[in-house]
């Protein structure tokens, strides 16, 4: 009969929530401040343009509290693409959208390592204390 691992003290799966909140608003944050930048230095902003990439940041700020829905990360994955999508309009949008999705391509990987890490019960907090 196999040994079931003990599941470890507190749950680290919920931690990936803050670290997803921070990579959100630091996301917001970094797509609102490049709109200056784009209409001094790029080709300008159009009146559309600005509105939808500024609607794009404070949707990324409110997804922030929604982070434990199951729907959550999808969304968070589609604001990406609407980022890339941006690319012939406002190319420069489109590479923090780029840049971003690798972040966020890479936070998924490192939760579903954990997660099979747990489920295995290899994580440092599951082992037994060496007496």
């Amino acid at each position: 009969m196999t040994e079931q691992p003990k599941p470890p003290a507190k749950d680290p799966l919920k931690s990936f929530r803050g670290v997803m909140a921070g990579t959100l608003i630091m996301e917001a944050i970094v797509v609102a401040l490049a709109l200056p930048v784009v209409a001094q230095l790029g080709g300008g902003l159009t009146s559309g343009t600005g509105w939808a990439v500024i609607t794009i940041a404070v949707v990324m700020g409110v997804l922030c509290g929604f982070l434990s829905k199951p729907w959550a990360v999808p969304a968070i994955l589609v604001l990406q693409g609407v980022l890339i999508l941006f690319f012939f309009a406002l190319p420069a949008i489109a590479v923090i959208g780029f840049v971003f999705l690798a972040l966020w391509l890479w936070l998924l990987w490192l939760r579903r390592d954990v997660a099979r890490r747990m489920a295995e019960g290899r994580l440092p907090s599951q082992q037994e204390a060496a007496d």
